[in-house]
C-alpha cells in the first residue's frame, strides 16, 4: 500500500514538472508577425423580415447604467443586483456602469419608411457613453438616407429616443411627420414651465428643442394611446416609464412584432425579476404594472420583440421560466434571401 502511494506521488510530481516545463519552454518559436489591430466594429445595423416588412435595428450608442438605478425600486440588495449583472457577463463601460445599448428600429413596409425612436442626437449627459449619437451612421450603412424616412414614431420623448430628430435646431429628417401620443404631448409640450419639477426641466427642454422645427412646419400629428396610428400600426399603451409611453405593434402575413421602447432597461436584472423598476421611470408603480401585465402575453403568443435597451440588435423572443422570470432568446444571424 505504501509503495502504491509513493509511486502515485512520484507520478503526480513528474506530471507537474512536465507541465511547468511545457509552459516555460514552448516547443516552437515562430518569428513574430506584428499586424496592427483594426480596433473597429461592423456597421451598427441588423436586419430581419417580418412577413413582407423589412425590420432594421439601428445602433445609436450606449448608456452606462449601474445597479444603484434599480436598488430603490427592488427588494433585492445592491449586492444581489450586482451579482445578477456579473452572472450575465454584461459588458461594463469605462465610467463604471453596464454598457446598455441605445437602439432605434426602421420598418420598411413597402408603402412607408417608418423610424421608431430616433436616438440621442447631440445631447450630452453623464450616462451617455458616446458624445454624439451614431444613428445616422448606422442608417447610412444600412442603405438608407434620413430624407427617405416619412414617418417617425417615438415610443416616448426622453432624450435617447427623441432628441435625434433635431441637431443644432435643424430637422434631421426633413420629410418625416412625427406622431406623438396626446398623453406624451400633455406633459412634454403643454405643461407650463412653472409646473415642471426642477429635476425634469433639462429633459423637458431637450424634448421641446427637438420638437420645435417640426412644430413650426406642421410636421407633428397626435393620437390617443391605443389607437391604430396609421394603417397596420397600432399603439400599445405601456404607461409608467413616462405618462404616455407607448409600444407599437406591427403585423404582416400572420407575423407580429412589438417595439416596446423602455418597457425594460436591463435584461440581466429585469428578465429574472420583472418587478424591479428603475430610477428613470416617472411612475415606477405604473411602469412595473405595465411590464408584469405585458410580458406573459408576449411569451405566450411568441411575438417578435424589439427592445431599445436589450443587447444589440435588441430583437428576439421571450420564454417564461418556472421561477416567474423570463429567458431572452435573441435572434440568430440569418441572410435575407430574396
Amino acid at each position: 500500500m505504501m509503495k502504491k502511494v509513493f509511486l502515485t506521488f512520484l507520478f503526480s510530481g513528474a506530471m507537474v514538472l512536465a507541465t511547468n516545463n511545457v509552459l516555460a519552454h514552448p516547443v516552437h518559436s515562430p518569428p513574430k508577425n506584428a499586424v496592427p489591430m483594426q480596433l473597429n466594429q461592423v456597421p451598427g445595423y441588423y436586419r430581419v423580415m417580418l412577413g413582407d416588412f423589412e425590420v432594421t435595428a439601428l445602433y445609436d450608442g450606449a448608456a452606462s447604467l449601474n445597479s444603484k438605478l434599480f436598488s430603490n425600486y427592488s427588494k433585492l440588495s445592491k449586492e444581489e443586483l450586482d451579482s445578477l449583472i456579473e452572472y450575465s457577463h454584461s459588458p461594463k463601460t469605462q465610467i463604471g456602469g453596464v454598457d446598455t445599448a441605445i437602439i432605434a428600429f426602421l420598418v420598411n413596409t413597402g408603402d412607408h419608411l417608418i423610424l421608431i425612436d430616433a436616438g440621442k442626437g447631440a445631447v450630452e449627459d453623464e450616462i451617455f457613453v458616446d458624445k454624439k449619437g451614431l444613428l445616422l451612421t448606422s442608417l447610412e450603412a444600412a442603405g438608407y438616407k434620413a430624407e427617405q424616412i416619412d414617418i417617425i414614431l417615438p415610443t416616448h420623448m426622453h432624450a435617447d429616443h427623441f432628441s435625434g430628430v433635431t441637431v443644432n435646431g435643424k430637422k434631421v429628417f426633413p420629410n418625416a411627420t412625427i406622431y406623438l401620443s396626446n398623453q406624451e404631448k400633455a406633459f412634454w409640450l403643454d405643461t407650463p414651465d412653472e409646473k415642471i419639477p426642477a429635476n425634469a426641466k433639462p429633459f423637458v427642454n431637450w424634448a421641446r428643442e427637438a420638437a420645435a422645427p417640426y412644430l413650426t412646419s406642421g410636421q407633428i400629428k397626435y393620437y390617443n394611446s391605443g389607437d391604430e396610428v396609421i394603417a397596420g400600426v397600432k399603439s400599445i399603451p405601456l404607461h409608467g416609464h413616462t405618462l404616455g409611453h407607448n409600444g407599437f405593434e406591427f403585423h404582416s402575413k400572420g407575423q407580429e412584432m412589438l417595439v416596446w421602447g423602455d418597457l425594460m432597461h436591463n435584461h440581466a436584472i429585469q428578465m429574472t425579476h420583472p418587478e424591479v423598476a428603475v430610477d428613470f421611470d416617472a411612475d415606477p408603480i405604473a411602469a412595473r404594472k405595465s411590464r408584469l401585465n405585458t410580458l406573459p402575453n408576449l411569451a405566450k403568443r411568441g411575438v417578435l420583440i424589439a427592445g431599445a435597451h436589450l443587447p444589440f440588435p435588441g430583437l428576439g423572443h421571450l420564454r417564461a421560466e418556472k421561477n416567474g422570470g423570463y429567458r431572452w432568446i435573441p435572434v440568430e444571424y440569418t441572410l435575407i434571401r430574396r
